[in-house]
């Protein structure tokens, strides 16, 4: 066996090359940060230009000869160190992510980078236009190129499959559709019994509220759940999201309709949710690639966790209803708590993914999930998508969008990544979201007690102490099986829906 002394030195090298690889990633986030907030559109083309560049660098330097022999050197000093330790986890996990670059060439990571950045910029012109025509060809060469992705797995048992293991590592298609037809069954049931009733009056959400005020009561609540503005911002975009540069600069994004509330405010605390856990990784693996979340599903918990499970309980709001209600006297001065509770939560069949409640929400995603399936197959040309995608949502929610605006180009995912491994992450993240909450209650009952009261270091500290710290040393199973005590599985959710609404709706 190697000796630490002479096996430090190749560590230290394998850090340093990470970490200028690290860097080249940072600038091209960056770049993607401002296209998505405040380029100009005539910067749309050079922007492409100017990622694909970065993308093909850092691509290239990753699967660098000199990378593959750092980590078979490093082998016996891995098997000499605990699983858990941050050196251990570092080569196993870089080892892995190593294997699965290798087999993609730099050239072709920078053509995608290039076509999604096209392809992003022809979505934002289609969507407010309602023009599905215009990014047909765009999204049929993102489906070649998913497929032509894939491919360099040939070992998948689905073509799916190398493209979920990206986002969340160790899922198959053949699960999620197990897991997914599971919950469908108990969900749409639910959906019945609640849509059949007399809906819920939401109308105080849809006053005026003005844009800045929004903007500063959203700043204020997340402040206090936890996001630290000396390692982070909100700006305004098209499609929310979260990105981060390093463990000090981990930036959110939020959008603002003056006539509905709803989509600022929970918009900024699910972007902080994600933020949360970004800004929670210990310093100590800042850039490496174990300085990030360990799978989309994971992080999307985190997002869901904060938004909904916290973000829409009644306890939350018993704290910050003055709060808002001060924000806006004329719109909520005469407003109850109990109506506006009701109205945050009201279960209605709809359109958009985005604006669902917790019951439907789900619908939407299996949706996306089974056509992503159809077109990889070869099932389902983009041609005929708009029809499926309508005819999908007449048969599952009962509701046909008027436009393809509200349609099948309402999300950007397709628009601007794979089409493949995209959108089961947010079914993993509401399942997972509610048995990690079950776990966080188990462990510090008074939690609930702790929101009512507007204070949320309980709940935040144990996230970082259990998931946030660990960055992505370990796979989702083994995280949520060491925070659970048992793998994911669906009964935590269907208890907190059933709980939730069985008392808002009287089931």
């Amino acid at each position: 066996m190697q000796t630490i002394e002479k096996t430090e030195p190749k560590l230290v090298e394998l850090k340093t090359r990470l970490a200028e690889i690290n860097d080249l990633e940072a600038a091209a986030s960056l770049l993607y940060w401002d296209q998505a907030t405040y380029m100009p559109p005539g910067g749309a083309e050079a922007r492409g230009r100017q990622l694909a560049t970065l993308q093909q660098i850092s691509h290239s330097k990753f699967t660098e000869s000199a990378i593959g022999q750092l980590l078979e050197d490093l082998r016996p000093y891995e098997a000499s160190l605990s699983y858990d330790s941050d050196e251990a986890s570092l080569i196993r996990i870089t080892r892995r992510k190593y294997e699965r670059a290798v087999r993609v060439p730099a050239n072709f990571m920078a053509e995608f980078s290039k076509h999604r950045t096209e392809a992003y910029g022809a979505w934002a012109r289609a969507r407010p236009a309602n023009n599905f025509a215009a990014v047909q060809p765009y999204l049929e060469k993102t489906l070649d190129l998913s497929r032509e992705l894939a491919n360099f797995f040939p070992e998948y048992d689905h073509i799916a499959d190398p493209l979920i293991d990206f986002a969340d590592y160790g899922m198959k298609a053949s699960f999620l559709r197990s897991l997914f037809a599971n919950l469908r069954q108990q969900l749409v049931p639910i959906v019945e019994a609640i849509t059949s009733q007399t809906p819920i009056d939401d109308s105080c959400l849809h006053q005026v509220y003005p844009e800045a005020q929004q903007l500063k009561f959203t700043l204020k609540a997340i402040e206090q759940l936890g996001y630290d503005f000396q390692r982070g911002r909100q700006d305004q975009t098209h499609h929310p999201f979260m990105i981060n540069f390093s463990t000090g600069d981990v930036r959110i994004t939020t959008r603002v309709y003056e006539n509905d509330l709803d989509q600022a405010l929970f918009s900024s605390i699910h972007e902080m949710g994600h933020a949360l856990y970004e800004q929670g990784i210990n310093p100590e693996l800042e850039g490496t690639p174990l300085a990030g979340g360990t799978s989309a599903g994971i992080h999307e918990s985190q997002s869901r966790l904060w938004e909904n499970l916290v973000g829409r309980s009644l306890g939350f709001w018993k704290f910050f209803y003055p709060q808002l209600q001060a924000f806006f006297p004329t719109q909520l001065g005469n407003i109850g708590l109990e109506t506006f509770y009701r109205a945050i939560n009201k279960v209605k069949r709809s359109l958009i993914r985005t604006d669902a409640d917790e019951v439907t929400y789900n619908l939407h995603v299996m949706i996306r999930f089974d056509l992503e399936l159809q077109m990889l197959e070869g099932r389902l040309e983009i041609r005929d998508l708009p029809e499926a995608w309508n005819e999908r949502y007449r048969s599952d929610l009962g509701i046909v969008p008027e436009n393809d605006s509200d349609g099948v180009l309402q999300d950007v995912h397709w628009y601007t990544g794979q089409i493949g491994g995209m959108f089961q992450c947010y079914t993993l993240g509401n399942l997972m979201s509610a048995q990690i909450f079950e776990a966080a209650l188990a462990a510090h009952p008074e939690i609930l007690v702790n929101i009512e009261q507007g204070q949320f270091s309980t709940l935040h500290n144990w996230l970082k102490e259990n998931i946030y710290q660990h960055g992505c040393k370990y796979t989702a199973a083994e995280l949520i099986g060491s925070v659970t005590g048992t793998q994911l599985h669906i009964a935590p959710f269907i208890r907190y829906i059933r709980q939730k609404y069985g008392q808002l709706y009287s089931l």
